[in-house]
């Protein structure tokens, strides 16, 4: 692991460490309303979820595998996740994907059950939002609807998404994509290709293509401090077969999270701009800091692993 990861990776996951009663939706000290603590809770398991493949697994996330074990066992996640109704389909197919090995699938399984066939077709959603949906239905062995890889790439944003001109009045602070194309480019990208596991599917022109527009939004990204889609579109670099720390923006963007990292590990906010102050309260800290430094520790750990053979 080079040094730059290498101490994003610690102090991210030192971080994340001491701070995984946070994570807990039931506890005293989670995020106060149903969207946070299930959103919390979720992204945690992905974490444990892509860790536990590496051929490394880390110690340091005992605790956070423990939480997870136990919640996805609990009665009462589910129900937490049915109170947000505008994602309550796509995080319990989530939450379904995610359960961990060696545990009661019982209540996982008539979670799953209970899913609408709808939900699981491709009618009225977007290609971004069916890859997202074939990528939890497959890896939760749900049976859907949704067309094949090869047949939504070609429509998906990695390959449909133009960069905008720099005249261009929709662009934002004269960002190639608007913050919504952005992520929807990465989790493209992490769905196809399983957060490293696999190759995206990519190649020719599309994938010129691709990694030009990664490159050009992480040197946006880099340049107004926006630490979150930063981390997002390194690992998105790794996905699309480059060495991020062998490209300009790439070891940038790492350069920029290592300086934007605190001295107790959190990257403090989505951005500069929207980072929490040192003295905030430490829900507030949390709340801000939690899903940047978990994206950074996932980064850093898949990008600094051996690709699969």
């Amino acid at each position: 692991m080079s040094a730059p990861l290498e101490r994003l990776a610690a102090g991210a996951l030192g971080w994340l460490g001491a701070n995984v009663d946070h994570f807990d939706p039931f506890s005293a000290s989670a995020p106060p309303t149903a969207l946070a603590k299930a959103k919390a809770a979720l992204e945690l398991a992905l974490l444990c979820h892509c860790a536990s493949r590496l051929p490394e697994p880390t110690q340091a996330l005992d605790g956070a595998r423990a939480l997870v074990r136990g919640l996805w066992q609990d009665p009462g996640l589910p129900r937490l996740l049915a109170e947000v109704p505008a994602y309550a389909s796509t995080y319990a197919l989530i939450y379904g994907a995610l359960a961990p090995d060696a545990i009661d699938g019982t209540q996982v399984r008539a979670t799953l059950a209970a899913l609408h066939p709808g939900f699981l077709s491709p009618q009225g959603k977007s290609a971004y939002q069916r890859v997202e949906i074939r990528h939890y239905a497959d890896k939760a062995g749900v049976r859907h609807t949704v067309e094949p890889y090869a047949e939504l790439l070609p429509l998906s944003p990695l390959v449909a998404y133009r960069a905008a001109e720099p005249a261009d009045t929709a662009a934002q602070d004269g960002a190639p994509l608007t913050e919504p194309q952005a992520y929807a480019l990465t989790h493209t990208a992490f769905y196809l290709g399983d957060f490293g596991r696999t190759a995206p599917g990519l190649a020719g022109q599309d994938l010129e293509h691709a990694r030009d527009l990664v490159d050009r939004m992480l040197r946006h990204c880099v340049a107004h401090h926006r630490w979150d889609l930063a981390a997002e579109l390194v690992l998105t670099q790794y996905i699309l077969g480059s060495e991020p720390l062998e490209t300009s923006s790439g070891a940038a963007a790492v350069e920029c999270l290592v300086r934007a990292q605190r001295p107790g590990g959190a990257i403090p906010g989505r951005s500069a701009a929207l980072a929490a102050h040192p003295s905030a309260p430490a829900g507030e800290s949390f709340a801000k800091a939690y899903h940047t430094t978990l994206v950074t520790a996932l980064m850093a750990l898949v990008v600094s692993s051996p690709r699969p053979s």
